[in-house]
């Protein structure tokens, strides 16, 4: 068969546009300031991730899906090393440290989450309907969610919460029946920011649940209720509930002007990069907040701003139509390719690509808090590139066998 009928180069080349992107920030953060070796580093890992691709691409794609469960075991295992010998980095022990090299588990274990979750709800014997079906699916996710949570990583697990129920909907469970559950637990957290912001998800919460139930019914106002309930309790004893470098975070994402020099610097700082930009930038290197370095983090969480103010409006409208592009291939794929298991993966996929995107935008813009996620192949780290770039590689496994899992 024709190779080219079996490699989807519409992915790759949106997997490399956004590459290149990351690439020419990572250098134009870097370069000024005394840490181009990083910039370097970072092809490095550009490197390798090919490879993984290319490895990943030509696996037995059935070998993917009966491995899953033993995959998923050893990413919890990783998890929990993480958090014996991990070292601690910027409040949370994230990472492993291997020789010279920093590995961050977590990065990982998303990636066979995703696949131990698809693999429980494509299989025969998992009947959705059925409350324990669901209680295992969901405990699949929050197992190691959980344990990310007690490195602390707040960030990553917004991340892995993200895909659990877009997969579980995509499954065929009722959307009414999962923001019942979901609502109490959303309007909890929604108590660490406001008392407004919480009437605000009650109110919205509410009224989901009426549209997607077609009527009123009983159980909404409890499960309102409840949820406000735990917000309330949240906003009462947030300082005990979450460290200090979060509550922080919080509070000057309310008001980043509360301390402007310390926790609200970057959020501040990173507001003024982007809107400095203007339509077109400032021009490839010449971007003053970037080149003098007033964002600390430009190549790691903030890489965004640095597209902002030297690419201006045009050069981040075209990176979010390529992040868009990708992630558009990818439902492509997922309906054309006619297996529960492909699908529920890819949607997978896509979900936790858009939380990142949403997330680190959103924060860079004073959107939401800044929790610490990388922007998706920009964001300076080898661990997560090559999570990425495994991420696209099985994408395109897919599609190389699509004829076999079902076409």
């Amino acid at each position: 068969m024709d190779s080219n009928y079996k490699t989807d180069w519409w992915l790759l080349a949106f997997m490399t546009g956004l590459l290149l992107y990351g690439f020419l920030a990572i250098f134009s953060a870097t370069t000024a300031v005394g840490s181009i070796e990083l910039f370097y580093r970072q092809l490095a890992w550009g490197g390798i991730g090919l490879f993984v691709i290319a490895g990943v691409y030509y696996l037995d794609p059935m070998w993917i899906k009966d491995k899953v469960y033993i995959l998923y075991v050893a990413g919890l295992l990783l998890l929990l090393v993480t958090l014996v010998v991990g070292v601690k980095v910027a409040g949370a022990t994230s990472w492993i440290r291997i020789g010279f090299i920093s590995v961050q588990p977590s990065e990982f274990a998303k990636i066979t989450t995703i696949l131990a979750l698809c693999r429980y709800l494509s299989s025969d014997s998992t009947d959705i309907t059925q409350i324990q079906h669901v209680l295992i699916a969901m405990l699949i996710v929050l197992l190691p969610a959980g344990l990310v949570m007690l490195q602390p990583d707040m960030g990553t697990v917004l991340t892995y919460l993200s895909f659990l129920f877009p997969v579980m909907v995509m499954a065929g469970f009722n959307a009414y029946y999962l923001l019942l559950l979901a609502l109490p637990l959303v309007l909890g957290v929604t108590g660490f920011f406001s008392m407004w912001v919480l009437a605000g998800a009650a109110v919205a919460g509410f009224v989901s649940l009426v549209v997607l139930g077609k009527g009123f019914r009983g159980m909404q106002v409890v499960v309102t209720a409840l949820g406000v309930t735990g917000g309330l309790l949240t906003m009462r004893f947030a300082e005990q509930l979450l460290q200090p470098h979060q509550l922080k975070r919080i509070q000057t994402f309310l008001d980043p002007m509360l301390d402007p020099r310390g926790a609200g610097y970057n959020a501040l700082q990173a507001k003024i990069a982007i809107g400095s930009g203007g339509v077109f930038g400032k021009g490839y290197l010449e971007g003053t907040q970037t080149q003098l370095r007033f964002i600390p983090a430009q190549w790691t969480d903030f890489i965004f701003c640095v597209i902002g103010e030297e690419m201006g409006f045009a050069g981040s409208a075209l990176l979010l139509l390529l992040f868009m592009a990708m992630l558009l291939r990818l439902l492509w794929m997922a309906s054309m390719i006619k297996n529960q298991f492909v699908e529920l993966v890819l949607v997978g996929f896509v979900s936790l690509f858009l939380a990142h995107l949403v997330i680190n935008v959103g924060m860079t813009i004073g959107l939401f808090p800044v929790v610490g996620v990388p922007l998706p192949f920009l964001s300076y780290g080898g661990t997560a590139l090559i999570a990425n770039m495994v991420m696209i590689g099985i994408a395109l496994n897919f599609y190389r066998n699509k004829r076999d899992l079902g076409y």
